[in-house]
């Protein structure tokens, strides 16, 4: 089994650091921008890069939490994990420019997911993607609009993310 590394801590923070930068651009500074984490390594992207906004765009967007264990369509083949809390901001999404934040984009089934769940809490003015690693095989018609790295793969392949805070230490790998 060959594992390599494809992004140390460096090469994730400078991903986070464009990607805040692009959402900052497209939106037009902070307004009316609320970040959405898909748990459980989402969480910890959108509260990095809602901190990054802060910096650079003047002051704090909301941040939340969107589950989405229950919207998945595989869940009879798939044993699924815990659910974990849904947290919407004070203030909701309704109206506001929702980037959805993921970890890897894979088959687009979990921005599926995503997308289902969003309409039960409200209805956002628009809703936009920023992922961490983006390694191609769509199934569905979904796309990120802001990416920290494009990974050719192998569908066999495994990308792992790890974030410190919630595995201790910083990376991303693929392996088969």
């Amino acid at each position: 089994m060959s594992t390599r590394t494809v992004l140390h801590a460096a090469d994730i923070t400078r991903a986070l650091t464009r990607i805040s930068h692009e959402i900052l651009e497209s939106n037009r500074g902070p307004d009316d921008l609320v970040l959405l984490g898909i748990p459980t390594r989402g969480v910890a992207l959108a509260e990095r890069i809602g901190a990054l906004i802060a910096e650079f765009g003047g002051r704090s967007v909301p941040i939340g939490a969107l589950d989405v264990t229950m919207y998945r369509d595989d869940l009879h083949r798939n044993p699924t994990r815990t659910p974990q809390p849904t947290q919407i901001p004070p203030g909701g999404i309704d109206g506001k420019v929702v980037v959805l934040v993921d970890d890897v984009l894979f088959s687009g089934r979990s921005i599926r997911a995503a997308l289902d769940a969003l309409q039960d809490i409200g209805r956002p003015a628009a809703v936009r993607l920023a992922t961490l690693v983006d390694r191609g095989h769509r199934e569905l018609p979904i796309r990120p609009d802001f990416v920290g790295k494009n990974l050719p793969s192998a569908r066999d392949e495994r990308v792992n993310v790890r974030l410190t805070e919630v595995d201790g230490d910083e990376g991303v790998t693929i392996g088969s």
